[in-house]
């Protein structure tokens, strides 16, 4: 647990632990008007402490946590907790309507991950200038140096990097700890602001400038999702602990410290966190927060990693290389592709917004809107997983809704200052996403239409006298009562069957990992074919060698030299039938052309498989 903890500590609070270093700073920025008198100050931190209260500490840790999935998080696990029944055909248009939007959500948080390593990067970055000015056109060079780094250390896995990046935030929230009671020190009063009432004060005086303040004060929170995306990594209660333990009290010690030092010398506004420091302490200081920065960029890489591999399981991306690097957390991987696509999209954002204040204006609009779809979804997993009563269900979710909405609005006014970005990548993730769901059923369903059902293939096979060769040949079917058409095809052409056929069907549950007990089901049928039916969760990637051993344990051996796989690759022909629109058959064609193949997705051995084209039309 305590190695959980600290690993927890290093990967997952990054994000939100180094937002001392530009939060306070944003809410006095000039743009705003807003004036660092006394009373703003206590405004604006007891705004900042009770975001971190009600949005982090209450929400997520206490409740959100708690719709575990298995000991998966995230927004897709959510919503197969909170609807379970979403791939029945005839769901209805509430569970429709919620599944899209949980898939809308999830595309945000690829626009968050793409955004949090800049932000909090250049953040840490910016201390040189407070340094000396003339360090100043070197921000942006060591920042593109620091996260191509950072991107190149991901194949040694999660667990391996929060064993490193624990450590290091044990120093940070510490030295957090040491600047703010440093600055406490300066105005005691300022623990004053914890009342509530200054916060209402402050919206009474401010009111269309406190609105506005209240989108950079969502930035104290940015990084909530991620800690239950991360969930599946470390667990619930290291998270909790690392949480209520270090670092909510590490943050609130520094932000009253940067309130009281600006209420002591407002012209410390330009950068409250690092005017905290003294003269020969800055340049330490930015290594370390430099080091931050870098963890707080883990969180929400590990973040995506996880979203995605839930994705491919559940329908929603196409396969992808997917590399696990820890023996003992399943849930920790690495995926190459999404990888280098996220560091590209990094350096870009840097390189064209270059400062940590211009890219806070895109940061907030899609981490808003994606809390606000975990909070409805949160509704419905409380209501079917502890049937608690609509009052109780409702009011919590009212609560948490009337904060979040608030946010939402506040960062709004951000769209057009670059807030566009990551409803853009959301907005192409989602219609990548849900093309290729719907593409997958029409050619599930075109596949099935032209399938010949077992019994009637069966029979047909005992009346006629087919060669046999010797060998086991295994086929894959997504369909467990129809053949597979790779089989009709091979037949048709070869005009041979092997002594011994298995049907093969793969099928992903709802729940992110299967009992070893409910893994594998094994029929015998006549004629020599079997019907193998093996389940996975959708955290668990499918493993053909693993399925036929256990197939062993269950009295259906296979020899590996003497079996062959037969593996269907379609090509899918866009055409004007009824479906989808004929752009979207054209992207998914695109999509299923370059997805990873299932020889490799399913570790198939490569100098056994026989693959086998056909044409399907959609």
């Amino acid at each position: 647990m305590a190695a959980l903890t600290l690993a927890a500590l290093g990967v997952v609070y990054g994000d939100i632990g180094t937002s001392p270093l530009y939060a306070l700073r944003e809410c006095f920025s000039k743009d705003h008007g807003l004036l660092p008198t006394p009373e703003n100050v206590y405004g604006v931190l007891s705004l900042i402490i009770w975001s971190l209260i009600l949005v982090v500490s209450i929400k997520y840790l206490v409740f959100i946590l708690r719709a575990d999935n298995k000991g998966e998080g995230g927004i897709l696990a959510l919503l197969a907790l909170a609807f379970p029944d979403r791939r029945n055909a005839k769901a209805g248009r509430k569970t429709v309507l919620m599944t899209l939007l949980g898939v809308f959500g999830a595309a945000l948080l690829y626009g968050d991950g793409m955004i949090t390593p800049p932000v909090t990067v250049l953040g840490a970055v910016e201390g040189l200038e407070v340094a000396t000015t003339r360090l100043q056109p070197f921000v942006v060079p060591l920042a593109v140096v620091i996260l191509i780094a950072l991107f190149a250390v991901q194949r040694v896995g999660t667990g391996a990097i929060g064993n490193v990046f624990g450590p290091v935030m044990i120093v940070w929230f510490v030295t957090l700890v040491v600047l703010g009671v440093k600055g406490i020190v300066l105005h005691p009063t300022v623990l004053l602001a914890v009342s509530p009432h200054y916060a209402v004060q402050f919206f009474l005086e401010n009111r269309g400038h406190a609105f506005v303040v209240l989108g950079s004060v969502f930035l104290v929170a940015t990084g909530g999702e991620a800690l239950y995306a991360d969930m599946g990594h470390f667990g619930a209660k290291p998270i909790r602990r690392a949480w209520f333990g270090l670092v909510l009290p590490a943050l609130l010690i520094n932000y009253f410290g940067q309130g009281a030092l600006l209420i002591e010398t407002p012209a410390a506004v330009t950068n409250p966190f690092y005017n905290l420091a003294p003269k020969w302490a800055l340049l330490p200081l930015v290594g370390l927060a430099t080091a931050a920065a870098v963890i707080a960029s883990q969180a929400l890489i590990s973040g995506v990693y996880s979203l995605t591999m839930q994705a491919i399981q559940l329908g929603f991306l196409p396969r992808l290389a997917i590399e696990h690097t820890s023996e003992k957390e399943r849930g920790q991987i690495y995926i190459p592709h999404i990888n280098w696509a996220l560091m590209v999209a990094c350096l870009a954002l840097v390189v064209s917004f270059g400062s940590s204040s211009r890219l806070t204006a895109a940061y907030g609009v899609g981490v808003t809107l994606t809390m606000i779809i975990d909070t409805v979804l949160f509704f419905f997993a409380a209501r079917r997983l502890w049937n608690w009563s609509l009052p109780v269900a409702g009011g919590l979710t009212l609560l948490f809704l009337a904060v979040e909405v608030s946010f939402f609005g506040a960062n709004s006014l951000k769209i057009a200052h670059g807030g566009w970005f990551p409803l853009v990548i959301g907005a192409l993730l989602f219609t990548l996403m849900t093309t290729w769901r719907k593409g997958r059923m029409l050619l599930w369903d075109r596949m099935r239409q032209a399938a010949l059902p077992v019994d009637q293939f069966l029979a047909s096979v005992g009346r006629r006298e087919i060669p046999r060769v010797k060998g086991t040949a295994i086929y894959l079917a997504g369909n467990p009562d129809g053949v597979p058409i790779a089989l009709l095809h091979n037949l048709k052409h070869n005009k041979v069957l092997h002594e011994r056929t298995l049907f093969l069907t793969i099928s992903v549950d709802e729940s992110p990992r299967v009992d070893d007990d409910d893994r594998m089901t094994v029929e015998e049928l006549e004629e020599g074919f079997w019907r193998v039916q093996a389940r996975y969760g959708f955290m668990e990637e499918p493993n053909v060698p693993d399925i036929l051993r256990r197939c062993g344990e269950l009295g259906l051996k296979c020899r590996e030299h003497e079996t062959s796989f037969f593996v269907s690759r379609e090509t899918i022909i866009p055409s004007k039938k009824s479906g989808m629109a004929i752009w979207r058959e054209r992207l998914f064609a695109l999509m299923s052309r370059n997805a990873h193949s299932a020889t490799a997705f399913f570790r198939l051995p490569p100098n056994r498989v026989v693959e086998l084209g056909m044409q399907v039309e959609i």
